[in-house]
């Protein structure tokens, strides 16, 4: 652990030390006090507050505002200063392992051309002599210009002896070389499976191999051990905490991960709270059995359904569309499951009450699983929230399906700003008027949860907000926002962090905002949220991340 860990890790201890480890704490209320303390209702109203009490089991008890009596007998009482207490932000989509794996193994997100994500390569291999295989993430052949993809040969001219295997940033296609490729037994004679494509020239492949062809590495790539992913869980919930993240909805659990998370949670060690949604129906029903799983570790864990893919990503030309790409006529894309495939898993996953979360980029995407919704409410009744993961494009007459048919809209706005200029590549400009269209969806009665998609993306909810309100990046670009129709106002996007991403996991009654009964799950920032600019928000930091009263981390 590195010096800068321990100290945090010891600040963090003698906060909880002197809040719980008095005579009789641990059967008492804490006060927070002296905070410009402010959390949103269901309806998006903004409460403000000047002290949290939280009783004995880490809930709200009380809000109180300046004049509000205070208790006369509590164990702890924190001192705010007069900084801002927020709720914790609850990440509606991201990959918890994937944030672990991705700080521990090489990560090229960083590299601005290919000439110096080959140098990292090279120097990471020539740092790592005993690794079997190099395991990497993060290139993006958009930002390097190159105008194509990279090449297996070009991997070859820096690692020739060992086998590379690269994940695109989006994690829809994977840039190997000639030894991986061998280990695998992938030749020129190797057919690209259903959902997937193995990028060729000459017959040969040059190395990309896109969604559902990735598949034909796993076996060859050498599994991590317990212990390894246990490694990786902990520094994912390191890195989300520290960005404020309280809660998270794991897109994709496997029982590999489930099991490192029962594992932490066993141990004590799980502060962070996950809703898992299962990497297919296999890995759904062999982790739960015949039903969602019940809140497990006090509130700390819960499996709730069932991840589906239906398409790939804009960045590999994997979106499926209705319409070919603008920059590459005669594709449409990748149909992971087909009409009746994902009807059949959505009806499998309904019958035993999991909630389905279906990933849908490409606007032909979004329209057929809001085709199955349609189909499928006539008989798997009441409250269902089916769920649509990213929903970045979308036919504008498809818009209003999502609030008739309740299918919430779960969305990084972030991906916004990664992707905009990719988008108009791909689509052209007359078929931007779905895109990232999260006003649109508000307007017409959707509802909308927000995450990050990590590690696609920074963990950082705040560039996220800032990303909603603006549509501008970091650098105030475009002037006044792409499509700036399509921005939310503050109330809006900081509700789809919090209450709505809580609400789409069927988690509103405990999580997602201060009210009285919910977990006192909160962050201390400097600055009101409320009267923040957006480039300000963009630049906050976390001081602190209380989880159930508790302090989880603290900056130094």
């Amino acid at each position: 652990m590195s010096g800068r860990l321990k100290k945090t890790g010891a600040i963090c201890g003698a906060i909880a030390a002197s809040i719980f480890l008095l005579p009789g704490a641990a059967l008492a209320d804490s006060l927070i006090e002296n905070v410009n303390g402010m959390t949103l209702d269901a309806e998006g109203k903004l409460i403000r507050f000047a002290a949290l009490l939280v009783d004995d089991e880490g809930r709200v008890k009380q809000l109180l505002d300046r004049k509000g009596k205070r208790p006369r007998e509590v164990d702890f009482q924190f001192d705010g200063k007069g900084r801002t207490l927020i709720p914790g932000f609850f990440d509606a989509h991201g990959h918890v392992m994937g944030v672990g794996f991705g700080a521990l193994t090489l990560d090229l997100s960083d590299s601005r051309t290919l000439d110096e994500a080959l140098a990292k390569i090279a120097r990471y291999a020539a740092d790592n002599p005993g690794k079997p295989w190099i395991i990497g993430n993060g290139w993006n052949q958009e930002i390097w210009g190159l105008g194509r993809f990279p090449t297996a040969a070009e991997l070859d001219g820096v690692v020739p002896d060992r086998p590379v295997y690269l994940s695109r940033v989006d994690g829809h296609a994977a840039w190997v070389n000639g030894a991986a490729m061998k280990a695998a037994d992938v030749s020129s004679s190797t057919k690209s499976p259903s959902g997937g494509s193995i990028e060729k020239v000459g017959g040969k492949p040059t190395g990309i191999f896109v969604d559902a062809a990735m598949t034909l590495f796993e076996a060859a790539i050498p599994a991590s051990r317990p212990v390894e992913r246990d490694l990786a869980f902990a520094k994912a919930q390191e890195i989300l905490l520290a960005n404020g993240v309280t809660s998270i909805a794991d897109m994709g659990t496997t029982m590999q991960d489930w099991q490192s998370f029962r594992r932490a949670g066993d141990k004590g060690q799980l502060k962070i709270r996950i809703i898992s949604y299962a990497s297919g129906i296999e890995d759904m029903v062999a982790i739960a059995g015949p039903a969602p799983s019940p809140w497990l570790y006090e509130d700390h864990l819960k499996l709730a359904g069932v991840k589906l893919y239906l398409d790939g990503a804009l960045g590999s030309r994997g979106a499926l569309l209705k319409q070919p790409y603008a920059d590459k006529p005669g594709e449409r894309g990748l149909a992971m499951l087909g009409s009746a495939q994902l009807k059949n898993k959505m009806s499998r996953a309904a019958m035993d009450g999991f909630q389905t979360a279906v990933h849908a980029i490409g606007d032909r995407a979004n329209d057929e699983i809001l085709s199955a919704v349609e189909e499928l409410r006539v008989t798997y009744k009441g409250d269902r929230r089916w769920r649509v993961e990213h929903a970045q494009i979308i036919d504008p007459v498809d818009i209003g399906r999502f609030a008739a048919t309740g299918t919430i809209a779960s969305m990084q706005p972030v991906h916004q700003i990664s992707d905009r200029l990719m988008a108009e590549a791909r689509l052209g400009p007359g078929r931007l008027n779905g895109a990232y269209a999260w006003k649109s969806l508000a307007d017409s009665g959707a509802r909308l949860a927000f995450g990050t998609d990590v590690p696609v993306e920074s963990p950082n909810p705040f560039a996220g907000l800032a990303a909603a309100m603006t549509r501008e990046d970091a650098d105030g670009q475009p002037f006044g926002g792409w499509m700036p129709a399509e921005r939310l106002n503050r109330v809006q996007a900081w509700q789809a962090y919090t209450y709505g991403a809580a609400f789409a996991a069927f988690a509103e009654d405990r999580l997602g905002t201060l009210e009285p009964g919910k977990r006192a799950d909160f962050l201390i920032v400097e600055q009101d949220i409320m009267l923040a600019t957006p480039a300000q928000i963009r630049e906050m930091q976390v001081m602190q991340t209380w989880i159930a009263g508790k302090p989880a981390y603290v900056r130094k």
